[in-house]
């Protein structure tokens, strides 16, 4: 029964942890960091990227787009090939980031905008910890 009631109060941790907000705040004075691996740390806190994965991910051919306008909105899309949390096919996350005063913000249900851009590998994401 408690090995039960354990898996409950980790699912709940897991859901109330993704539940966490969407922007990564402005990197503070001195850090250093290009825009791509702002964009790459983006990524991996995604649940979308198996942020909450207790089994480790690695990401394979991951590819950027961007950044471009679309509507008065600089956005950049990510997409990778995810494997280690499903023992079979990789999964293949995708994500449309908008850069704003200096942040970046995760937008939900944009991917058709990453539609007809060029995209170019993205290494950032694949490197560990990059």
């Amino acid at each position: 029964m408690i090995g039960r009631r354990s898996g409950v109060v980790l699912a709940i941790i897991f859901a109330v942890g993704g539940c966490t907000a969407t922007t990564a705040s402005p990197l503070p004075s001195g850090a250093t960091g290009t825009l791509r691996e702002r964009i790459a740390g983006l990524a991996r806190q995604q649940i979308a990227f198996g942020s909450v994965s207790l089994i480790p991910v690695r990401f394979s051919h991951s590819r950027i787009a961007g950044p471009f306008e679309d509507g008065g909105r600089q956005l950049t899309c990510v997409s990778t090939r995810m494997s280690g949390r499903t023992f079979g096919k990789p999964e293949r996350p995708k994500l449309v980031v908008r850069e704003e005063a200096g942040g970046l913000t995760v937008l939900r249900d944009e991917e058709e905008v990453c539609e007809g851009h060029r995209s170019e590998p993205f290494p950032e994401l694949d490197t560990p910890g990059g």
